[in-house]
């Protein structure tokens, strides 16, 4: 008997947790189908390699998806269960909300295990690949993306300024480019004129500048000036083909915790990196956390029907993510160590779905209105 009726909640959850993912997913992904057809139709890059793009992209909003779509998904699973009284018959049946739960949490391990590997080998690869392959496209259609009088800047830490761009021959004129690739000694430079093209080792776009000069701050006011008749200048790869712009969401968990214990690693990032690193884990657990505060909001969401849900998911989802984005900004800063910081959201809601949880064992109801009825008493109230 119990184990019918596991298998009937883990059916009830799977098929609205696949639906929901599809939808959330679809929703993210939106906002960069817009970049990405401008691709398409701006610069001719082929239907392959979007779609390339995208599958490169996915691992990043599967990561905040998966939980998403299983709080929904546990949500609007119970909240049927409940409007059509079928808690009520199992209860009545001797199985209590206890024994309800394991099915929920065995649903939340593998949503939680998803999401661990979408964070930890997901991500590092769709970015780095991302990257990658993004370069790959700027620097087949450079001709295409340079303007005369536009700053250009799709090359992260360079904007590019010049007053004459010549399409067929690559050529320049009156250029002005701003370098901070390096945060610590930005550059800039002023040229005559120059030439685009690609570095011999085929990764790099090359800039040949010629007749202009390079000014460079540093720390304490130090000012350099150097003049030159031809300057070359190259951006792309490295050696290992690892792409521009690499950060500590393009890193691996063994990367992470090389850079964390070198002492050439900045303060500022290494915080950065120990975030990132815990969140690497805190944020999979989010789902299992989610299948407790889940169970009890869907039994109460009973007569809301499938609205209901939603405006509850969203209301969790959205307390949830600004806890957890603002203990992350904390966690940078160094204000609070980042293990705590990225584990104290967790620590929160799993007290407060255990709390209501437990309510709902002993019968004790609690009134969580809706997301919809809120908006509606605050505008009576206006």
């Amino acid at each position: 008997m119990k184990r019918i009726l596991s298998l009937y909640i883990i059916r009830e959850i799977t098929s609205l947790f696949i639906l929901s993912i599809a939808v959330f997913t679809l929703i993210l992904l939106l906002g960069r189908l817009i970049k990405l057809t401008e691709l398409v139709l701006a610069r001719g890059v082929p239907l392959a390699e979007i779609g390339r793009m995208i599958a490169y992209l996915l691992p990043s909003f599967l990561v905040f998806t998966i939980p998403m779509a299983f709080l929904l998904a546990v949500l609007l699973a119970f909240g049927r269960l409940s409007a059509d009284n079928e808690i009520t018959v199992m209860k009545a049946g001797g199985i209590s909300l206890a024994q309800l739960m394991p099915p929920v949490l065995l649903c939340g391990l593998v949503a939680a295990a998803l999401t661990f590997a979408a964070g930890t080998i997901g991500i590092p690869w769709g970015n780095s690949a991302f990257k990658r392959l993004s370069f790959e496209v700027l620097k087949q259609n450079v001709s295409l993306t340079i303007r005369e009088k536009v700053f250009w800047d799709d090359i992260p830490g360079i904007v590019l300024y010049t007053e004459h761009y010549d399409e067929e021959h690559n050529s320049i004129k009156g250029v002005i480019i701003h370098d901070e690739r390096d945060k610590r000694r930005p550059l800039t430079i002023f040229a005559a004129d120059g030439l685009i093209g690609c570095a011999p080792n085929l990764r790099d776009i090359c800039l040949v500048l010629h007749n202009g000069s390079v000014h460079a701050a540093g720390k304490g006011g130090d000012y350099r000036l150097v003049n030159f008749g031809e300057y070359v200048m190259t951006v792309g790869g490295t050696d290992k083909g690892a792409a521009i712009g690499r950060n500590e969401l393009d890193m691996g968990i063994g990367e992470l915790l090389h850079h964390i214990g070198s002492p050439a690693t900045a303060a500022a990032t290494r915080f950065k990196m120990r975030a990132e690193l815990h969140g690497r884990f805190a944020f999979p657990f989010a789902s299992l956390v989610f299948a407790v505060v889940a169970v009890p909001l869907g039994m109460q969401n009973r007569r809301s029907g499938k609205s209901g849900g939603f405006s509850i998911s969203i209301a969790v989802l959205l307390a949830y993510y600004m806890l957890l984005s603002l203990m992350r900004t904390l966690a940078e800063k160094g204000s609070i160590p980042p293990a705590l910081a990225m584990w104290l959201p967790n620590m929160i809601f799993l007290a407060l779905g255990w709390f209501m949880l437990r309510m709902s064992s002993l019968e004790l109801g609690f009134r969580i209105p809706a997301l919809g009825t809120l908006l509606r008493t605050r505008r009576s109230a206006d």
